[in-house]
């Protein structure tokens, strides 16, 4: 990267969020109150204009509004993941930020290369030594002033903004058509079969025990890791939504019969036990030879009655409904979906042949997504390459 390394303190105005009681706001925009960003308003290097709160006019300084190639960033969150999080403004915004955000203001840079540098995986590393510090969950003004930035000749800034950007668009297109894949299915799920809780199209309900067969898992013994005949196992974090993260799966022995019991084949939908209750996915031999621990039901469908890829999803939708949290009863027992209340949960059985049609689409859905997925790898590839020349010695 061509171009002198200088600190950010010449290169910016930091602007300080407002501070506010609960009686300067209000919830509904209302004359005589702004629009108010949040942490929760940055996400994923873009501005979020939902879930707004909506401040008195009188608390908010002129140069408190946003601007555009204002960088909004989260300087204190209760979570370290958080801090640093930040989105430049693509235009003039009549809204602030609160207290726990702070606006980065460029002046005798180009705003748009500025942005970029708060995209990059450089900025985000030392975000992360600056928040392994007493001050974890805080970033404070002189840190940001003290930030490093390679600075190019104005014309170069400009010619490295337009490659970043053009990229960082693609990149946007391309998360935007994965999101509207799983909009797609959710739609087709809807316009077959209704929403399960209300089961206004009127399936036959039936009890899940009566087309398929589910069982808890092995107790997890942590005297026993040690011995012998080690064998890996799935347990709750295993588990997300339609897929799995293999990324850290244990072992723990089994003996000739829990081999028997407790062995994955492929088709079993593997279903959260405690936390997110219901979450599943469906296996398909991943791993060879694996096996699941307590947290976990394991559901066989009984392929006369019930498809899986149909229940994984009528889970899903169960879910969102916030079926499950009616099924597990009170608070105090939300976290856990017992074997019997499983089994005993009733469920809308379309006809398989609907069933196995939805199944179909869905599947030619979930190529298309792994498609998409593959060129955003590819792309994010390309983009954090670039921000390295750009921004990295």
């Amino acid at each position: 990267m061509n171009g002198q390394k200088v600190y950010l303190k010449a290169y910016i105005e930091q602007i300080r969020g407002i501070s506010y009681k609960p009686e300067d706001t209000s919830n509904e925009p209302v004359g005589g109150y702004f629009p108010v960003l949040r942490a929760n308003n940055i996400k994923d290097n873009n501005l979020i204009f939902d879930d707004l709160v909506y401040v008195n006019v009188k608390k908010i300084k002129k140069e408190q509004e946003i601007r555009k190639g204002d960088i909004i960033v989260c300087t204190s969150s209760g979570s370290k993941d958080l801090v640093g999080k930040a989105a430049q403004a693509k235009k003039d915004l009549q809204m602030s930020f609160g207290a726990f955000c702070r606006g980065i203001r460029p002046k005798n840079i180009l705003p748009e290369y500025l942005g970029n540098y708060f995209k990059s995986p450089i900025y985000r590393k030392t975000i992360s030594k600056l928040s392994a510090g007493a001050n974890i969950n805080n970033i404070k003004s002189e840190h940001l002033d003290n930030l490093e930035i390679p600075l190019p000749t104005m014309e170069e800034q400009k010619k490295i903004a337009a490659r970043l950007d053009a990229v960082s668009d693609l990149l946007a297109k391309q998360k935007q058509l994965l999101a509207e894949q799983d909009t797609l299915i959710q739609s087709t799920f809807y316009d077959m079969f209704g929403n399960p809780i209300k089961n206004e199209k009127g399936w036959k309900i039936e009890k899940l025990s009566s087309v398929s067969d589910s069982r808890l898992g092995k107790m997890l013994d942590a005297k026993k890791q040690n011995e012998a005949n080690q064998y890996p196992y799935l347990a709750n974090y295993n588990v997300q939504w339609f897929c799995f993260n293999l990324s850290d799966v244990r072992k723990m022995s089994f003996d000739h019969n829990e081999k028997c019991e407790f062995e994955l084949k492929k088709g079993d939908v593997l279903v959260c036990e405690g936390g997110d209750v219901g979450r599943c996915a469906i296996w398909k031999e991943q791993i060879q030879e694996c096996y699941f621990q307590k947290a976990l039901h394991r559901v066989r469908c009984n392929p006369n009655f019930l498809n899986p890829i149909f229940l994984m999803h009528l889970f899903y939708n169960i879910s969102i409904c916030n079926g499950f949290e009616k099924i597990v009863g009170n608070k105090a027992t939300i976290a856990h979906l017992t074997g019997v209340k499983l089994k005993a949960l009733e469920i809308p059985v379309p006809p398989l042949e609907l069933q196995r049609k939805f199944a179909a689409v869905a599947e030619q859905i979930e190529s298309e997504k792994s498609k998409i997925k593959s060129a955003i790898a590819e792309t994010q590839t390309l983009f954090n390459a670039m921000m390295s020349e750009y921004f990295e010695e």
